[in-house]
């Protein structure tokens, strides 16, 4: 375990381009799918501020619990929690399940690896 401040950095940058979409844009492709992306790669940012694991073992993580939660609003979680009058309940678990929000996390989850790669391969040139 470590402390890491080039992931707090972009953690906390993609958190306010997360926020900044929630609150002003209310279109039909960046929201959703843009955001979706984007989240399952600031989960990832987030947890490698503490933990130096191997970037694809974390990614797959990531997919996976971004892939549960999915999950968890096919079977309408925060209905049988009593949430559902709760807000923020209902936008940090969601409330609707969609395939495209899993390929959109997917999306996200092929960026971290392929971003990896090319970091990767610019550090071994140097």
């Amino acid at each position: 375990m470590r402390f890491n401040k080039k992931y707090l950095a972009l953690t906390i940058l993609i958190f306010l381009i997360e926020l900044m979409i929630a609150l002003f844009l209310h279109d039909k492709i960046i929201r959703p799918y843009i955001g979706d992306v984007l989240v399952v790669i600031l989960i990832f940012c987030f947890f490698r501020i503490f933990l130096n694991a191997p970037t694809p073992r974390l990614a797959i993580y990531v997919f996976i619990f971004a892939c549960c939660i999915e999950t968890l609003q096919y079977f309408h979680l925060v209905n049988r929690l009593g949430l559902e009058k709760i807000k923020i309940a209902r936008i940090i678990i969601g409330t609707s399940f969609s395939w495209y929000d899993i390929v959109s996390y997917f999306i996200g989850f092929l960026i971290i690896i392929l971003a990896n790669r090319i970091f990767n391969q610019k550090v071994k040139r140097t």
